[in-house]
């Protein structure tokens, strides 16, 4: 099957924004500090952006809480008017799906349920808070698989009935600028996805 270019894709649907002057409510899913950073830097100057901790995957709580206030540090030194909704930890749902799944590597059969579980959570939150669109930081990193997060968001926005923003964010040198942001703010960048899996891995 061939790949779609979603980073074409939100280019595109940037451009369009730059000629409308429209500026929609977008709920960003955040894995991370790191993650975001770029991220902000590509989506601030064309939407209203308001940032989603959702990760029940992470393990343990201290670590939770730490990239979340990482995440809230990283928008205020970035002098964004940018606000952060955050989850109360609960990685029992992580656990649920995971069953079965413990031995499996990364981009497995585990990762893409819990790829899945987490954007349909940000597509209920962004219908319940009134946004127009939801999309996630996780196309930044090259250990995701791209084309599988962004026919999982396509799928669960025609479900919700709420615009899903495609995206690459690796792309035009997307991570390499993550690193860079991440040098110079200073972030914590782990060294495991989040899960006990994926750190054991």
């Amino acid at each position: 099957m061939q790949k779609i270019n979603y980073a074409k894709i939100l280019d595109d649907r940037i451009e369009e924004l730059k000629k409308s002057g429209e500026k929609p409510v977008l709920l960003l899913h955040a894995c991370c500090a790191p993650c975001s950073s770029h991220t902000l830097t590509v989506l601030y100057e064309y939407f209203d952006v308001i940032l989603y901790f959702f990760n029940p995957n992470i393990s343990p709580e201290e670590e939770y809480i730490f990239r979340c206030n990482e995440l809230k540090r990283l928008v205020l030194e970035m002098n964004m008017n940018v606000n952060v909704i955050e989850e109360d930890y609960d990685p029992k749902p992580f656990y649920e799906l995971a069953k079965g799944l413990e031995n499996l590597p990364e981009r497995s059969e585990r990762c893409r349920k819990c790829i899945s579980y987490r954007l349909r959570k940000t597509a209920g939150k962004a219908k319940s808070i009134g946004a127009d669109m939801f999309t996630t930081t996780l196309t930044i990193s090259p250990h995701k698989d791209c084309q599988f997060i962004n026919q999982c968001g396509k799928n669960i926005s025609e479900i919700y009935g709420i615009e899903y923003l495609y995206s690459d964010f690796k792309k035009h040198d997307g991570y390499k600028h993550s690193i860079e942001l991440s040098k110079k703010y200073n972030l914590y960048r782990q060294n495991y996805c989040g899960c006990i899996y994926s750190k054991k891995n």
